[in-house]
């Protein structure tokens, strides 16, 4: 006997696993022409553009009112227990450092960036320009996605650099003006507490990040089906995709470089 819920979970099951087929074949032919193709330094500088540079506006706004936010509300925590704003630095560096730098980053590079690398190809897929790519026999995997792979991977750690940099700088104005923290004293809290390390660890997350970003975009984009309304389709499910997989990633890479001693 049929079963209309039992149906419905299979059709879903069976249509993710052949999506992350697709993915891994698509991945695997972006390493394959990695290393076989020649370098296309235009390209990916134009990608890079537009990924990273693009990207750096919102990024670096994000980041500052965040740090700004974090020594507000742990300065006024510690005023309320110990009354005095002690270790803000610390806190908010920490903070930074090793999770919402990187992962807001992502965010923010995953809901821009990402949705217009899928609009990009999902548009090249629609007007069958990706197919004339076939015909004039260029590969559409050397040219199109090893460049944005290629600048997902070196833009997204240099977004989180900054980041890192302007989520401190906005705690420590918050510090001087609102909680009275000395500057020195709120970078020597910094340097006291937190080493190399807490940095390599949200900085290392980063790589993985841009992996999985520019994967769930490329793939997004290829298979893009239903002109106008399949590209916007397209580019909200990579997008979505894309921030949801940064939340579960994080947990396990976090814990993989706890495990590591990072």
């Amino acid at each position: 006997m049929r079963h209309p819920i039992l149906e419905n979970v299979g059709r879903e099951f069976l249509s993710l696993a052949e999506a992350l087929g697709s993915a891994a074949l698509t991945l695997k032919s972006v390493i394959f022409w990695f290393f076989r193709s020649k370098f296309e330094l235009r390209e990916t500088a134009k990608q890079a553009v537009k990924i990273g540079v693009d990207s750096l506006t919102v990024t670096v706004l994000t980041s500052f009112f965040t740090g700004m936010v974090l020594a507000l509300q742990m300065g006024q925590s510690m005023k309320n227990l110990f009354n005095e704003p002690m270790y803000v630095g610390t806190m908010v560096a920490f903070s930074i450092l090793k999770e919402l730098g990187p992962v807001l980053t992502s965010v923010v590079v995953a809901g821009r960036a990402g949705a217009v690398v899928t609009a990009e190809i999902g548009t090249m897929k629609v007007t069958e320009q990706i197919d004339a790519l076939y015909t004039l026999g260029t590969n559409p995997t050397r040219y199109l996605l090893v460049p944005r792979y290629i600048a997902f991977m070196i833009t997204l750690p240099l977004l989180t650099v900054f980041a890192d940099f302007l989520g401190i700088l906005g705690g420590l104005l918050v510090a001087v003006v609102k909680l009275g923290v000395s500057p020195s004293v709120y970078m020597n809290d910094i340097f006291t507490f937190l080493d190399i390390s807490d940095f390599m660890h949200g900085f290392l997350k980063t790589f993985f990040f841009a992996f999985m970003i520019a994967t769930v975009s490329c793939y997004k984009g290829l298979n893009t089906k239903g002109g106008a309304e399949g590209v916007g389709k397209a580019t909200t499910e990579a997008v979505v995709a894309s921030m949801v997989l940064v939340m579960v990633m994080d947990y396990f890479i976090s814990a993989l470089l706890v495990a590591v001693g990072i």
